[in-house]
């Protein structure tokens, strides 16, 4: 009883006291995470981090004062009593496309640069500048590299020149007119090794044909010929109608109902399906709704210094379809944008931009360059923005035919022409 008692006034004493009373202070340590800290390889070569990070043998606490901060690293270690290992897995290396780093110190950072190829560089930086060269040279050394003339064949067929071509913008079929007056419908995928067209149409009777215009779904396609009547077809060749041609008697080609005197070119709205443009030897260009034959929708007359007669000798639409541009018979230039309210008054007139007839005008596809094509024998460049004097001229290039374009390849980098020459006493057009 007497020890009951004692115990029970021992714990009425310590009831009067905290809990951690008589308990060692406990302080925060650094055990929990000191087995991911990276260890010195070698600890006698770096005494002050060694004996400032001792452990105890018991209990992995540091003893001593705190060293400086170690490097953590996902390094495996091995313990030193049971010999298992801990820490995080090592990552592992992955092989890296960065090529070696010179630090502050001079040392070399990241991983080796990759060994040269066999066939050895001499000069790496040397070739990375010349790769785009290289690649645009063929074994000739012509500019030929961005140019697909992998594969090629033959369309034959037309008796004459070839005068207009039209791709559809599904590039399964090609449309070519001649001065044979025909048109030859090729399908890519119908074609059979003979290489024939499935088709083959007089669009007029005596009219050689001009130019010719895939509608922008490939339905349908219009029909210049050297008729004062544009025509449009479906995709399989059937005829849908052709434009009303206008009353020759009557003065002012505003009040007439179509041309009245034969067409030099068209081109169908690559925006619109319903809409077309059309230019004449008499003089306007005009804009057509394809459900309506009966009427044009617009009279367009080009600027000129004298009231008369000059005809219009090309035309085009940018790639949005908001503005047209024509070559006129007098050498110049002119622009108009298509807007609520507006006439025939150009945005844009460059007099004397050729000597003589434009044969073929070409928008860019962001709408600030102009490529425009004569039969004084050039090529010009012209800068939207400044048309005052071209960006760059191309002369030396023969051109003996009306219907004479340029064009720029897909990635709009390169320029292409025709040319005409004379072989064996003959004009060909190439």
């Amino acid at each position: 009883m007497a020890d009951g008692g004692e115990m029970d006034e021992e714990a009425m004493m310590r009831a009067f006291f905290p809990t951690s009373f008589g308990k060692a202070p406990t302080r925060p340590s650094a055990a929990s995470h000191s087995s991911t800290l990276r260890k010195p390889q070698n600890p006698s070569s770096n005494p002050s981090t060694s004996a400032a990070a001792e452990e105890d043998d018991v209990g992995g606490a540091v003893v001593g004062p705190p060293g400086p901060p170690k490097e953590l690293a996902p390094i495996q270690e091995d313990d030193e009593e049971g010999g298992g290992l801990i820490g995080p897995p090592r990552p592992p290396q992955r092989p890296s496309a960065h090529a070696e780093v010179e630090d502050e110190d001079g040392s070399m950072v990241g991983p080796p640069r990759p060994p040269p190829s066999k066939e050895g560089d001499e000069d790496d930086e040397d070739d990375d500048d010349e790769d785009d060269d290289d690649d645009d040279m063929d074994d000739d050394g012509d500019d030929f590299g961005r140019i697909p003339l992998s594969n090629e064949i033959v369309l034959r067929g037309h008796t004459k020149v070839v005068s207009a071509l039209a791709v559809d913008p599904t590039g399964s079929r090609v449309l070519s007119g001649s001065y044979d007056y025909t048109i030859r419908m090729y399908d890519f995928q119908g074609m059979n090794s003979k290489l024939q067209s499935f088709r083959q149409l007089e669009p007029c009777e005596g009219h050689q044909v001009r130019s010719l215009s895939w509608s922008p779904t490939s339905d349908r396609f219009l029909c210049v010929t050297g008729s004062a009547q544009a025509k449009i077809y479906d995709r399989d060749g059937l005829s849908l109608g052709e434009f009303v041609k206008g009353d020759m008697y009557i003065r002012d080609l505003k009040n007439t109902k179509g041309h009245i005197s034969g067409l030099t070119g068209g081109e169908w709205n690559p925006k619109s399906k319903e809409t077309i443009l059309t230019s004449s030897e008499d003089g306007s260009l005009r804009l057509w709704d394809v459900s309506d034959f009966s009427s044009q929708k617009q009279v367009i007359k080009p600027k000129l210094k004298r009231p008369m007669r000059i005809p219009v000798t090309s035309c085009a639409w940018d790639h949005e379809g908001k503005r047209i541009v024509a070559g006129v018979g007098d050498g110049s230039i002119q622009l108009w944008t298509i807007k609520t309210g507006w006439g025939s008054r150009p945005d844009i007139h460059v007099e004397k931009a050729h000597t003589e007839d434009i044969t073929g005008v070409k928008f860019s596809t962001d709408g600030q360059i102009l490529l425009s094509r004569s039969m004084d024998s050039t090529l010009k460049i012209w800068d939207l923005r400044k048309m005052k004097t071209p960006l760059k001229v191309f002369d030396d290039l023969p051109n003996n035919y009306a219907e004479t374009n340029a064009s720029f390849s897909s990635d709009e980098q390169l320029i292409f022409t025709g040319t005409s020459v004379e072989k064996d006493g003959q004009k060909e057009d190439f």
